[in-house]
């Protein structure tokens, strides 16, 4: 299902990996715990640098954007069935 919410997330960079790692997301007042991280990918539209992570949080997968230029999230995309 497409969706275009604001979300909170928690991240962990790991230093010796060089990695961020989403590690739970607060959508409509409820906390999903990240269990596993999908594809990492970037893009630019304009002059903004998206990073977009693909994780699953139980049994759902979960789109998420995040803008370099204002620091915020977005949730872009949910799917149940994992």
């Amino acid at each position: 299902m497409k969706v275009n919410d604001s979300v909170s997330v928690s991240l962990v960079f790991d230093g010796k990996t060089r990695k961020s790692i989403p590690r739970s997301i607060i959508w409509k007042n409820r906390i999903y715990r990240v269990t596993k991280l999908g594809l990492h990918h970037t893009y630019k539209e304009g002059d903004k640098l998206l990073h977009v992570f693909s994780v699953v949080a139980g049994s759902l997968f979960f789109r998420l954007v995040f803008d370099t230029n204002t620091l915020h999230w977005k949730l872009t995309g949910v799917e149940d069935g994992f």
